[in-house]
């Protein structure tokens, strides 16, 4: 009976580590050092793309650090949101350390494509969230998750494109959701992501933030400026000064 309890323990929860395969753990301790053991960094792609916020990322986009995005986000392992979240907390803190936590801040996810969600199961960027912004209350800062964009047309895979193409690619995709200025107003904004390759999607959310023109938006008790988090950033295709 335990044999047949472990083989269908096995099947639910992931027996190996997501980041190495180590067996019987969801995690080993080394894989969660390499995504929350190591300080946040102002990071920039090259070539940087106008518009795009300052950036904090928590770890460099390969070995254990892929395997576990891609676990989380490709193969329905929620189970290492919390982690992620973890790491992707850590990214916002580093963020907010030159100027402090002045008021209320708002984690607002970068949105999947719809077709991506419904074949996933899940958002992963907005699972990841609001597992940070739980991080961040437990710390004591006031942080919320609040998934304030939308995408407004449908926009092509951007695996394979280059920094160029994906820049038109979203160029004038996303929208602030219908009511977002309203619940924006008096926040601080950091917008987040799973993963920054080339910097467009955070470009084009700080872009959709920045373009409410709501009223509410502007003055000194209106949205401060965006930053931006993200859990990795990519060295693969385009250098990432890490500074």
């Amino acid at each position: 009976m335990r044999g047949c309890w472990r083989d269908f323990a096995d099947l639910v929860f992931p027996a190996d580590c997501a980041g190495c395969g180590r067996p019987r753990t969801t995690l080993c301790a080394g894989c969660r050092a390499a995504l929350c053991g190591a300080s946040a960094h102002r990071v920039r792609p090259v070539p940087e793309p106008p518009g795009l916020p300052v950036v904090h990322a928590a770890a460099r986009y390969e070995d254990a650090v892929r395997a576990v995005l891609l676990a989380h986000k490709e193969r329905g392992a929620l189970g290492l949101a919390g982690v992620l979240g973890a790491a992707l907390a850590g990214a916002v803190r580093a963020g907010l350390s030159g100027g402090g936590l002045d008021g209320p801040l708002l984690l607002v996810p970068v949105p999947s494509a719809r077709r991506a969600v419904a074949a996933r199961g899940h958002d992963p960027t907005r699972r990841i969230a609001l597992a940070a912004a739980r991080e961040l209350r437990r710390a004591g800062l006031p942080v919320r998750m609040l998934p304030a964009l939308r995408q407004r047309r449908p926009v092509a895979d951007q695996s394979g494109l280059s920094a160029r193409q994906r820049l038109a690619n979203l160029s004038g995709a996303l929208e602030t959701a219908a009511g977002a200025g309203r619940l924006l107003a008096g926040h601080r904004v950091v917008l987040v992501d799973d993963l920054m390759t080339t910097g467009a999607s955070l470009r084009e959310g700080a872009r959709a933030l920045g373009a409410t023109g709501r009223e509410e938006l502007r003055g000194p008790h209106g949205m401060s400026r965006t930053n931006a988090a993200v859990v990795a950033a990519s060295p693969d295709s385009f250098e990432i000064n890490w500074n």
